[in-house]
């Protein structure tokens, strides 16, 4: 009896960017993730962040391709470098992406030492990535076996709009555990307090997190990660590189942009005002006050074919271990990559300068 070949077959349905920048890809998001760690737990998220980015723009510079940044550290009068609309790559070959980037997912938590700060990139062809302004996105995140249940139950799929019950109720069924059974991820920031007490009220657990909930994102798409759902407005460039991720592993997400002070509940004349500081920044984009409501799902968030997506952990949580540092300039680091294929990568990676002064041990 012949093997099945469906490892080949993946690897021979591999796109252009992912054969020939996803290995570059994971040492991009490996050279921003050490930069950080040698600034974790020194109290200066900013410097923190800066390194980061740094480190990653050096590398990105390094690649062959003609990139563009979709998503990024802000406009381009706010941040000196990956801000968007900004070229990276060598300019040479064929290769012509659009990218979204966080250097430093959680810089507060790098300042700190807490957990579950990384080091992020996602790629997709040209068209491929939401170009999108840096506000706040809200949005609800799944795994693939809620979306194979709306398949199979066309009329009950999860709703932005619907009672948190609802889509709980979904969720379960979809997992076939009871409500109290689930996780549900939320950022732990005041204008969450209805939505908290909603899913609490419900009987499902609510695990709050300070920051970052990207990551928990992308663990509503692996099976034992004890994250079941997130919930809740944050960054819209973490809703996008979460949606390439969960593009890839088969799970969902649905956002709608959502200003600032409108998400955190301030009066109208501050909404006011920041509608007339943003507002014409976001029409060229194509945003504007009558589909700013719109809801994006995971094919308008990133709706290219060949996507890939690295992230490189900083400090332990979700899944990854945090970077150990061995003294001059030996570090060890832990990414999960990924590409429109399906192949998934758990990367241990050790990077040795001199191999007499530090030998490979386990």
């Amino acid at each position: 009896m012949s093997h099945p070949k469906t490892v080949e077959e993946m690897i021979d349905c591999s796109g252009p960017i992912e054969c020939d920048l996803l290995p570059r890809l994971i040492h991009v998001t490996e050279a921003a993730a050490i930069a950080a760690a040698y600034q974790m737990g020194r109290g200066n998220k900013s410097f923190a962040d800066q390194v980061a980015v740094a480190a990653m723009r050096r590398m990105l510079n390094k690649l062959d391709m003609k990139g563009i940044i979709q998503i990024g550290e802000g406009e381009r009068d706010e941040a000196p470098m990956l801000y968007i609309g900004e070229h990276v790559g060598t300019g040479k070959g064929d290769l012509e992406v659009d990218i979204a980037v966080d250097p430093l997912e959680g810089t507060n938590l790098t300042a700190d030492g807490g957990p579950g700060s990384v080091a992020v990139m996602a790629m997709a062809e040209r068209g491929g990535i939401f170009h999108g302004p840096d506000i706040y996105m809200d949005k609800i995140v799944v795994g693939p076996d809620v979306v194979r249940y709306e398949e199979e139950h066309p009329d009950e799929k999860i709703d932005l709009d619907a009672p948190v019950r609802y889509n709980l109720e979904i969720v379960a069924k979809a997992l076939d555990r009871s409500i109290e059974e689930l996780v549900v991820v939320v950022l732990d920031r005041p204008r969450h307090a209805q939505k908290i007490t909603e899913i609490r009220e419900a009987g499902a657990r609510v695990k709050l997190i300070s920051d970052g909930d990207l990551m928990p994102g992308v663990s509503t798409a692996i099976r034992g990660s004890g994250v079941h759902m997130v919930m809740g407005a944050g960054g819209s460039g973490e809703a996008v590189l979460t949606a390439a991720a969960i593009k890839i592993l088969g799970g969902k997400i649905l956002a709608r942009l959502v200003l600032p002070t409108v998400a955190n509940g301030k009066s109208q004349d501050k909404v006011d005002k920041e509608i007339e500081e943003k507002m014409p920044r976001l029409e060229k984009m194509g945003i504007t006050l009558q589909n700013i409501n719109d809801v994006l799902d995971t094919n308008k968030l990133v709706p290219g074919n060949d996507v890939i997506f690295s992230a490189s952990a900083v400090t332990p949580g979700h899944f990854l271990r945090e970077v150990n540092l061995f003294g001059s300039g030996d570090a060890r680091v832990h990414t999960i990559s990924m590409g429109a294929s399906g192949s998934v990568r758990f990367t241990d990676s050790i990077y040795i300068k001199d191999k007499r002064e530090t030998p490979l041990y386990l």
